[in-house]
């Protein structure tokens, strides 16, 4: 990938109100689901994710596999499996058929604390799920699956406050439904340039023809056949060329940089050039 043409920031303030509202939440559940981007298994997880949940049981889910290489994510899954050792699933928030596997583990992850509640003295309670993750992993997506056919909503308890409610998914299990964003320091800005392939970074952000510039430079080192093919390309793999394919021309005969910077990014994100994992 070549050298960095624009820089990706965040506020600070913004950063560090939500850790503080994300610790906060923590003391309240007895386990996390991280939702991550397949596409992106390690920029779109939140490097400080350990020092923030501590001994927090945590099971990782990759979100959005149907837009992935099926055989280079069950690698991915293996790698983060063993490196984190924690459990790894795969999730596609337009269906449920992982819904089950899903609410399987977190139940799991939650029975410790459960027997450890249950062996002072006190009655079996439902297990206590947070959903963490960056902004625009599918984090919404998966709380809408978990609690599509949950109507039942549990009022505020001790220590919640009022905008906080717990919604019961079955009688094991309650997910906490005001989840915390873990947000990203701007120190590894190729990987903030990832996070604004997938549209996890507001588009004040960045530029729309910076970020395309980069997004096509890593498509012709990492997968240079699918883009050649989507785009009718010979040998030149430019917004340029992406352009002239498809006649996309401003007065002058220029190519309309503009508009194919759009046209690239939207083609990206909803997985028409291909299947692809950045990291």
């Amino acid at each position: 990938m070549k050298k960095n043409k624009t820089h990706i920031h965040w506020y600070p303030g913004h950063i560090a109100k939500a850790e503080r509202k994300l610790k906060e939440q923590l003391n309240l559940v007895d386990a996390v689901i991280e939702v991550v981007d397949a596409r992106l298994p390690i920029s779109s997880s939140y490097e400080n994710i350990t020092r923030l949940l501590g001994q927090k049981p945590r099971l990782i889910l990759l979100n959005k596999s149907d837009l992935t290489d099926k055989e280079e994510l069950k690698n991915w899954i293996k790698i983060l499996s063993e490196k984190n050792e924690v459990p790894v699933l795969v999730s596609d928030a337009k269906n449920s058929k992982d819904l089950n596997f899903i609410i399987k583990k977190a139940e799991e992850l939650a029975e410790p604390k459960i027997q450890e509640i249950m062996k002072k003295g006190l009655l079996r309670r439902p297990a206590r799920i947070m959903v963490v993750g960056m902004p625009n992993v599918g984090k919404s997506s998966i709380i809408n699956k978990l609690t599509k056919s949950s109507k039942t909503k549990v009022g505020a308890k001790a220590g919640v406050t009022r905008q906080q409610q717990w919604v019961r998914i079955n009688p094991k299990l309650e997910l906490l439904d005001t989840p915390g964003i873990i947000p990203m320091t701007q120190d590894d800005q190729q990987a903030a340039q990832k996070l604004a392939f997938v549209n996890s970074v507001s588009e004040n952000a960045y530029s729309n023809e910076l970020v395309a510039t980069e997004l096509v430079e890593l498509l012709k080192e990492k997968y240079p056949e699918q883009l050649k093919a989507y785009y009718d390309l010979n040998d030149s793999c430019s917004l340029e060329s992406i352009a002239l394919s498809r006649n996309w021309i401003i007065s002058g005969g220029q190519p309309d940089i503009e508009r194919t910077s759009a046209y690239v990014l939207r083609d990206f994100r909803e997985g028409k050039i291909g299947k692809f994992i950045l990291d």
